[in-house]
């Protein structure tokens, strides 16, 4: 008899340890993240392919799409990767619905949202492959000039 209750014993601790020990490492897991704060960096998009289509009643209009795949640069003018994507109008003269991937040495970021012709926006950084697998965040969209030859994406990114 107490060899049982012995042995029931030392199972039931063994068990309160594995137990403890899972959770305190999935709380690791969850917090760390959190304590080193987001990846933020800069990048300029300089728009060379942008191509409209137009697939509506003739010039601007809803369901109108615009294509692109362009080569992004770092802040010291360096090369880093690459974006393609599209958008559909859906407020003429004012904003489209966009998704496209920014590809860098590593992995890819997934971003969609907004562009708006007029104004900076944010997207949502819906995830990425490589390195940003994991990714989770927000991109600033903000032309650098009025004839939206270059853009910055500012991203903030938790992985």
């Amino acid at each position: 008899m107490r060899k049982s209750r012995l042995t029931a014993v030392l199972a039931a601790t063994a068990c309160a340890v594995l137990v403890t020990g899972v959770s305190m490492a999935q709380a690791g897991d969850r917090t760390e993240g959190h304590r080193s704060g987001p990846a933020v960096f800069t990048l300029t998009e300089h728009a060379d392919t942008d191509t409209v289509v137009d697939l509506g009643p003739h010039g601007d209009s809803v369901g109108d799409t615009l294509a692109f795949a362009n080569p992004v640069y770092d802040r010291a003018g360096t090369r880093v990767g690459s974006d393609q994507g599209s958008c559909v109008r859906t407020v003429v003269g004012v904003a489209w619905e966009c998704s496209w991937t920014t590809t860098l040495h590593g992995g890819s970021i997934v971003v969609q949202g907004p562009f708006y012709d007029a104004a900076d926006s944010t997207l949502a950084v819906t995830g990425g492959t490589g390195k940003w697998r994991t990714a989770r965040g927000q991109m600033e969209l903000h032309a650098r000039d009025a004839k939206g030859s270059a853009f910055d994406f500012t991203f903030a990114v938790e992985r």
